[in-house]
């Protein structure tokens, strides 16, 4: 079984940093930890009201980081020009809302596909590599594999937010998308409100190749600090895929 990454989202180390203004903590020092820890890639979430993660935060984890950047970003021309310009590793288009606290749901690629076909293509014509973010829905799998998308990343919220038969179901929807996803020829990550109690489940599916977590280490990192969190959340991911 393939080794599962670990991307490391560091925008809420922007947000510690904005709650006060300044430049102190800096989401860049926080990747180059999280890549020290074992990290295999950073992703920060630009919004477009710019509540964390900063235009000049993207240039410079562009310009100083080795790891692998994936930004995430809303299906909007300004995001598309910005992405252009700075044509990191990997660019994830997720839904965003801006009375939302956090993502809060898949994007709707059956009813946005013309749309979201033309930031696919121009995007990995710049050669990013181009990824959904989705509910583990057949439909939405389907419709991002026939848009020309190189990934699907596989919402884990609701899964994270359930318990007991709910968190069992949830599971189930995950494990069945990501089959259908890897035999559409879709790369498969997933991500959202992952932690060390819910972790295991998910690194265990074997088609899943990446997961990206990040406010959960953050917030762990006020107690343990962001290198422990993020060798703890590797272990627990290798033993994870290690026994599946």
């Amino acid at each position: 079984m393939s080794t599962l990454r670990l991307g490391v989202n560091i925008d809420h180390v922007a947000t510690i940093r904005n709650a006060r203004g300044g430049v102190h903590p800096d989401p860049v020092k926080a990747a180059t930890i999280a890549a020290a820890a074992g990290a295999d890639g950073i992703t920060a979430h630009l919004r477009e009201d710019r509540r964390h993660i900063s235009d000049d935060d993207i240039a410079r984890l562009a310009a100083e980081i080795d790891l692998p950047l994936n930004l995430e970003m809303a299906a909007t021309e300004e995001m598309l020009d910005i992405a252009l310009r700075h044509a990191p590793h990997a660019v994830c288009i997720v839904p965003e809302r801006r009375e939302e606290q956090t993502t809060e749901g898949g994007l709707d690629v059956v009813g946005n596909q013309p749309n979201l076909r033309t930031f696919v293509e121009r995007l990995s014509a710049r050669g990013c590599r181009v990824s959904l973010f989705i509910e583990p829905d057949p439909e939405q799998i389907e419709a991002s594999a026939v848009i020309g998308a190189a990934v699907v990343e596989l919402h884990t919220g609701r899964y994270a937010l359930t318990e007991g038969m709910s968190r069992d179901e949830e599971l189930e929807r995950l494990v069945a998308g990501a089959a259908l996803a890897a035999k559409r020829g879709l790369e498969v990550h997933a991500g959202h409100g992952l932690r060390f109690d819910n972790v295991a489940p998910i690194a265990a599916i074997a088609e899943v190749a990446e997961l990206n977590i990040g406010h959960f280490l953050v917030g762990e990192a006020v107690f343990i600090g962001l290198d422990a969190a993020i060798r703890e959340m590797r272990r627990l991911m290798n033993e994870a895929r290690a026994g599946a």
